[in-house]
């Protein structure tokens, strides 16, 4: 399998370097059509992200990509829900159980960002993302100066944990494609 896998590897890289490869690496971005391989729906693999990363097993093995990403549905909604997203529709909850996230326009009232507020995002985009930006599209995150509750508080701590869980799980999934499917 390493053999394999070092081939695929020197494939895909010389192609990105814009060398000459031993043939055409492919590299496809499926999204939903891995769970939808593997058995699973969107809803299934967007709230169940082993599911998610399974399916990349199942494709990666039964097909011969050269290279993918470790997992298609890159939504994951322990993360979106933990504080409370608003410009997602989720599988099973916003959408059909059937169909991929999709992003949710703010009502014209109410946007996400002002056309005079450009020059803040420039200027520091943190403070502009964090303090300005994460309020509008998150029903948990609260501005400087609004009332604050608990809810909002552990917000971050579920997001934080919710993030270390998902991506400690990437890693070994990188290693796992490498040593069962090359």
């Amino acid at each position: 399998m390493e053999e394999l896998y070092q081939q695929r590897l020197q494939r895909y890289v010389t192609a990105m370097n814009n060398g000459k490869p031993d043939k055409i690496p492919i590299r496809p971005f499926v999204a939903e059509f891995a769970g939808k391989y593997a058995g699973f729906n969107c809803q299934e693999v967007t709230h169940d992200y082993p599911k998610g990363l399974e399916a990349i097993i199942r494709c990666c093995t039964d097909f011969d990509w050269d290279a993918t990403v470790v997992n298609m549905v890159y939504v994951w909604t322990g993360l979106t829900q933990a504080i409370g997203l608003k410009y997602y529709g989720v599988p099973g909850i916003d959408v059909d159980p059937d169909f991929g996230f999709q992003y949710l326009e703010p009502p014209e009232d109410r946007p996400n960002m002002l056309a005079e507020e450009y020059d803040l995002l420039i200027d520091n985009p943190t403070d502009f993302l964090s303090n300005t930006w994460l309020p509008r599209v998150a029903e948990d995150v609260r501005a400087p100066g609004e009332p604050n509750t608990f809810r909002n508080n552990l917000s971050f701590l579920k997001g934080g944990m919710a993030m270390l869980n998902y991506f400690n799980a990437l890693g070994a999934q990188g290693e796992r494609m490498k040593n069962e499917c090359g």
